[in-house]
């Protein structure tokens, strides 16, 4: 019995010493041996830019190579080892090219090669520059716009290795088989184009159906000096606080026909709109702005393991958000002063001296013989505020639920910035346009075939600017593929300066990417992980105390919010300046030249009188009122009177 059990424990031994050693050659990848006839395939993105991190991916290919589920083996990527697992017979490891190369992959006796020939990070800033220099130029801006995609994809097809001849051919067709197309998946850009038409429609309805007409009529008995006419546009621009794209448009389609009726000239209606759209909605403690604003903070607090509340961050930044406050000042300055100096100045004479009977009063003209209601134009659009709101409040309460422990402005902050606002700009559009219809059909002031007519002419007033907000869209997209804000933080990152001059740097990095890339969305989205720990690293190391290291975090949180505003107010591919230009009906180069000396003014005040002397500790109550003093001063000495031009 013991000479039977102690042969069956020694078969026993054996057959796990076997086991053991099988599985040592199964689990060390180096041991693993492939068959002669197997080959490995690499796979590479279509975009590699040099410096940034890509991914290799590698295939084993054999005829005689069963896949198990996980596989390892000892891979040497250009004289580097790795131990991978292979998954299915591939893997994919971190790479990152600093310069054209061959990929040499070996594993056993199998060798691959493949050349790689990556695009020069610099390369990154080329198609937003050229479409900006080039838009401000020819002031054309749908052309330089496509100029700026197909730089984009000439870049990435030549580096491709299909020589200058293949890069045109392919390169082109990519905008419009790529870029375009991905550009308008994106459900945000598509619901800005459907909430744009909506509202198009409406208006160009309520325009026929004798509303805007009521409206003006109304408001002219208070706007009825060119200077009473812009308080108007601003205040109502301002009263719109909780979203941009919702306050440009209405706020655009509802005074354009007013500040015609006063010779106000387009450029400066859309000035007025665009400097009212995302100052107000950036600064505000509610509105659709504050979400992504706390997402981002939160991130930046996280990673630096801080004990503060991101919401109470905010509040303390705002105190430094010198460029948002100053624009919405120095509108209420100019408008004051009736002065105006520049390119507007210009526009502002052009249409001083214009005749009542050569302005286009395009949007005050109504269809056949109807009466002037001023509610057939006042409801729909209170609908598109009221109901925004709305809709704001019930999409964010489908994220958010009501916390009791917390105050009714900090809940209600809560919920609108985790709401859904596309929904609700969609929702609140489209029960503008039906409501507008149903006033109009009830009245028997037009029919339901003149009505669609109506709605389908606003739609087609629309179809220049979504032409040119796609093809913006599809520039973000390229600047994104090339990782032009990498280029930009890259720079940002080796500069080695006083803590003290962070926050003006960083409003200046922040204006450069949201100006490249047309968004500040995004450029808040690229910079705050990279600056808020950035920031607060070089404080310490600095031997900066506790205090004075929260206060340049602060006025840093406030300086990637202030640039990104800014790098939008001058940029022509931002989206929401394309939609002022929309809104007012304005030549969006003229926009853009008119609106850039007044942004690059106040940013220059922000910076030399608000951002630099208070992160070296200077009082914010006392920087605002030398600020202002400071612009009204610049107001007085170069502009000039446009009220005595007629």
């Amino acid at each position: 019995m013991s000479r039977a059990l102690s042969f069956s424990s020694l078969i026993l031994l054996a057959f796990l010493w076997f086991s053991s050693e099988a599985l040592a050659t199964i689990t060390e990848g180096s041991s693993l041996e492939l068959p002669e006839n197997a080959s490995i395939n690499i796979h590479l993105p279509g975009i590699i830019v040099s410096n940034v991190e890509t991914s290799v991916e590698l295939e084993i290919v054999s005829d005689l190579l069963s896949h198990p589920e996980e596989q390892p083996l000892s891979v040497t990527i250009n004289n580097e080892t790795y131990d991978l697992i292979f998954r299915s017979g591939k893997a994919s490891i971190p790479y990152t090219f600093n310069e054209p190369t061959i990929l040499v992959v070996e594993t056993g006796n199998i060798r691959s090669e493949l050349p790689v020939r990556p695009i020069p990070l610099w390369m990154s800033v080329l198609p937003p520059l050229l479409a900006i220099i080039i838009a401000l130029t020819f002031r054309e801006v749908i052309s330089a716009l496509f100029l700026g995609l197909f730089a984009g994809t000439l870049i990435i097809w030549f580096y491709r290795g299909v020589g200058v001849f293949g890069a045109i051919f392919n390169g082109l067709f990519m905008i419009i088989d790529t870029y375009i197309p991905e550009a308008l998946m994106d459900r945000g850009h598509i619901s800005i184009i459907v909430f744009s038409m909506l509202i198009g429609g409406m208006v160009s309805l309520v325009t026929n159906n004798g509303g805007m007409k009521g409206v003006v009529d109304i408001l002219s008995r208070y706007a009825s000096t060119p200077r009473s006419g812009q308080i108007a546009t601003w205040l109502l621009g301002m009263a719109i606080f909780f979203d941009d794209y919702a306050n440009t448009l209405v706020v655009g389609k509802t005074m354009q026909p007013i500040t015609d009726r006063l010779r106000i000239s387009r450029e400066k209606l859309a000035y007025i709109v665009d400097s009212t759209a995302a100052p107000v909605a950036a600064v505000a403690f509610v509105t659709t702005w504050i979400g992504a604003q706390l997402s981002y903070i939160s991130d930046g607090i996280r990673t630096l393991n801080l004990d503060e509340a991101p919401y109470q961050v905010f509040l303390y930044s705002l105190q430094y958000a010198f460029y948002p406050f100053l624009t919405l000042a120095f509108v209420g300055i100019i408008i004051y002063s009736q002065r105006d100096f520049g390119p507007m100045f210009h526009a502002e004479v052009k249409a001083r001296k214009q005749s009542l009977n050569n302005i286009e009063p395009d949007s005050i003209i109504t269809k056949g013989e109807v009466k002037a209601r001023w509610y057939n134009a006042a409801i729909p659009v209170l609908i598109v505020v009221f109901g925004t709101i709305t809709g704001l409040i019930i999409t964010g309460h489908e994220a958010v639920d009501w916390d009791k422990n917390l105050s009714f402005s900090r809940n209600l902050s809560n919920i609108i910035g985790e709401a859904d606002a596309y929904r609700a700009l969609l929702w609140s559009s489209l029960a503008a346009t039906l409501t507008a219809v149903i006033l109009t059909l009830l009245q028997r002031l037009l029919s339901l075939r003149d009505s669609v007519e109506s709605i389908v002419e606003g739609f087609k007033t629309m179809l220049p600017a979504i032409l040119i907000l796609t093809m913006a869209w599809g520039i973000a997209l390229i600047t994104q593929h090339l990782h032009t804000a990498d280029y930009i933080s890259h720079i940002l990152m080796s500069l080695k300066v006083s803590p003290f001059m962070i926050p003006a740097i960083t409003f200046l990095f922040a204006a450069g990417v949201s100006f490249s890339t047309g968004t500040s969305w995004g450029t808040m989205a690229i910079l705050y992980p990279l600056i808020l720990p950035a920031s607060w690293m070089i404080c310490e190391a600095n031997m900066m105390d506790y205090n004075a290291t929260l206060s340049i975090f602060h006025n840093v949180v406030s300086c990637v919010l202030a640039g990104s505003v800014l790098g939008d107010h001058i940029s022509p591919i931002s989206d929401t300046t394309i939609m002022s230009s929309l809104a007012s009906s304005c030549n969006h180069i003229e926009h853009v030249r008119t609106q850039m000396p007044y942004a690059i003014i106040v940013a220059i005040v922000g910076i030399i009188v608000g951002t630099i002397p208070t992160a070296y500790g200077l009082p914010w109550f006392i920087s605002y009122p030398f600020a202002l003093a400071l612009l009204y001063g610049i107001i007085l000495l170069f502009g000039r009177k446009v009220s005595k031009i007629q």
